[in-house]
């Protein structure tokens, strides 16, 4: 790889603060003596793009857009050899963007969410969104975000502003109906609650409290579009709302409360884009998206010209994005289509599957002519999966917005230059979901739109003497499966600084490696008085086990407090603290039963099968089998 010299100041004026941002990132790839780069305007490329000349005294980086820049040094800085630091690109979509979840727990700190907006100006995203639920700051709403990490106007002013420097677009991203649960639990909201997380539709003080949400959320912003939410607001007008209005239809109720909103966004000079499930989804069905629904006049009139309409499809094939792509111009010319990159209710991305799925999306909007695309990083369940494990799958995004097919050696170059990491190590780390029995390799076209499970989270929270998923890895070689990962996990940690982040999954490996099959030893030994077994399970493998957990505990701390802000850490930790005052129970109680004590019942009840398949199981399903409310 080469290291390359800026002079800021012969460099375009637009795009002189962001480079030398970068610049200072990344210092070992900047020095006195590297090739010289210039950045120039091209105003022929006015749909977006770059290209690389040569110049008197270096390379000459044209662009169109201020993105297209940073995504062409993005590829330079990832070019082995001189032939791959000339190439042309073309933008394929006018909007290329990504969706952060802030509001599950982990509200990313300001010198992370900078982090991330570096990487996504040198793969060439244009727009991010951090979505924020109530993690933003409201004037004189004091339990809006209460004790949450929220985001205060001077520290979302600083993003803009970095952002808008690497030629981001930042677009507030919040929530105007439902999944406001953590708003809505307070006494202080009771009276705006309809039922569960859904705000109470048609009520004047319901309004007032929206426009401040709305001004909070979009002011520190030079964007005026805004994302206004309001999907999977299931039960919508069941609440309070029936008792105060009696019963009304929930498509009645919907298309009424986006008016009174786009109304306030107006008022405000905002543009907003809202998801589209409520559209596709019947008063009865729980499904997100119903084929059986008929868009009716009504319907359609309700999404005016100036709402944008999102729809969000995280499973399916070519020909299944095709035909919703197809089905939401029932209600727009212009859908906007959204990914996801399986980082929700998990520890590490699922990539493998994640690339595939992005695969599908990206053809089907390409061959449907969509020009506004994201991909969304949830973190549903406690925000457990680190953030930066997307990285690839947002590369190979990325590529797509560049190219009619992705070229899988400019891939990994890519994202070693952006990210200066491996790609394949970081897709391997995906095999914390994938058990011998059910493979998921790297595939970068996939057809059943298949996903994996989430096994690598509940093995490890499973409880360690009532582990109610055992019974499902029956006869699958965990062990020997974990132990291998770990070892090419930590090997590969060391290879550049970027990989050193695989050390989180690494030490996950190891403390599966040891947990895995423990209950099932345990039991065995346990039935057949087998003393001595036991006893070497006491004094080898739980400390073993134990001190595998806290170093995991202790790394994942870290991991988190480098990411986030404290605010949330204390799910976690009480998820870590749980299981490892269980596993000193079981040494405690194990001891005792091998010095004459008490049984240990638990060890002698029989374990059922209770799912048929790879479930994608929360914390609390398989933390205890008991149901607690």
């Amino acid at each position: 790889m080469f290291n390359f010299r800026l002079n800021i100041e012969e460099c375009q004026e637009d795009s002189r603060m962001g480079l030398a941002a970068i610049a200072a990132s990344r210092p070992s790839r900047f020095e006195p003596n590297g090739i010289q780069l210039r950045f120039i305007h091209d105003g022929g490329l006015v749909d977006g793009g770059n290209r690389t000349v040569d110049g008197q005294h270096g390379i000459e980086v044209r662009y169109g857009r201020r993105i297209d820049a940073f995504r062409a040094l993005g590829r330079l800085l990832g070019a082995g050899e001189w032939a791959d630091c000339h190439f042309e690109e073309s933008a394929k979509f006018s909007t290329l963007g990504i969706l952060v979840d802030v509001s599950r727990n982990g509200v990313l700190t300001i010198p992370a969410a900078k982090k991330l907006i570096a990487h996504c100006a040198l793969m060439g995203i244009n727009l991010i969104m951090f979505y924020t639920e109530d993690t933003y700051e409201i004037p004189g709403e004091r339990f809006f975000g209460y004790l949450r990490g929220r985001y205060t106007r001077s520290e979302l002013e600083q993003l803009d502003d970095y952002a808008n420097a690497l030629g981001i677009e930042l677009v507030p991203c919040i929530q105007t109906l439902a999944h406001l649960e953590q708003v809505l639990q307070w006494p202080a909201y009771a009276d705006y609650r309809d039922r569960d997380g859904i705000l109470i539709a048609g009520e004047e003080k319901t309004y007032a409290l929206i426009e401040q949400m709305i001004v909070a959320a979009s002011s520190p912003f030079r964007s005026r579009r805004i994302h206004i939410g309001m999907d999977e607001a299931h039960g919508l007008g069941t609440g309070r709302y029936k008792t105060l209005h009696g019963d009304q239809r929930p498509a009645e109720i919907m298309r009424e409360h986006l008016r009174r909103v786009n109304s306030i966004c107006a008022k405000h000079g905002l543009r907003p884009m809202i998801w589209s499930d409520m559209y596709f989804h019947d008063d009865i069905s729980s499904d997100a998206y119903s084929k059986e629904i008929v868009i009716t006049k009504e319907t359609k009139a309700s999404i005016s010209d100036g709402i944008d309409l999102v729809g969000w499809f995280y499973g399916g094939d070519l020909k299944e994005y095709e035909y919703w792509i197809k089905r939401h111009r029932e209600l727009t010319p212009h859908p906007i289509i959204a990914g996801g990159l399986l980082t929700w209710n998990r520890f590490w991305a699922h990539l493998p599957s994640a690339i595939g799925l992005t695969q599908a999306c990206m053809d089907a909007c390409k061959n449907e002519a969509v020009s506004e695309v994201f991909t969304t990083l949830w973190a549903d369940d406690g925000a457990e999966c680190d953030p930066f494990s997307a990285l690839p799958g947002l590369q190979f995004f990325a590529e797509h917005g560049y190219a009619d097919q992705v070229s899988a050696v400019r891939l990994r170059a890519n994202f070693q230059g952006g990210c200066d990491a491996d790609f394949d190590d970081w897709v391997r780390a995906a095999d914390l979901d994938a058990l011998p029995d059910i493979r998921y390799p790297l595939q970068f076209q996939r057809e059943d739109g298949k996903t994996a499970g989430n096994p690598s989270k509940w093995l490890l929270w499973q409880d360690p003497l009532l582990s109610l998923m055992d019974p499902r890895v029956e006869g699958i070689p965990l062990r020997e499966h974990f132990e291998r990962l770990s070892s090419d996990l930590f090997s590969a940690s060391t290879k550049m600084g970027g990989n050193t982040r695989l050390l989180f999954p690494a030490l996950i490996a190891r403390a599966l490696s040891l947990k895995c099959d423990l209950r099932r030893t345990l039991a065995e030994a346990y039935s057949l008085g087998d003393q001595v077994r036991l006893g070497n399970l006491l004094k080898e493998d739980l400390p073993m086990l134990l001190g595998a957990v806290r170093e995991l505990w202790l790394h994942h701390r870290n991991l988190w407090l480098e990411a986030y802000k404290p605010f949330g850490l204390e799910v976690l930790e009480q998820r870590y603290g749980g299981l490892l005052a269980r596993l000193e129970s079981l040494s405690l109680r194990l001891g005792q039963y091998l010095t004459g004590g008490d049984d240990l019942p638990e060890l002698a009840a029989g374990l059922e099968k209770v799912f048929d398949d790879m479930q994608f199981l929360s914390y609390n399903r398989v933390a205890t089998p008991s149901f607690t409310r």
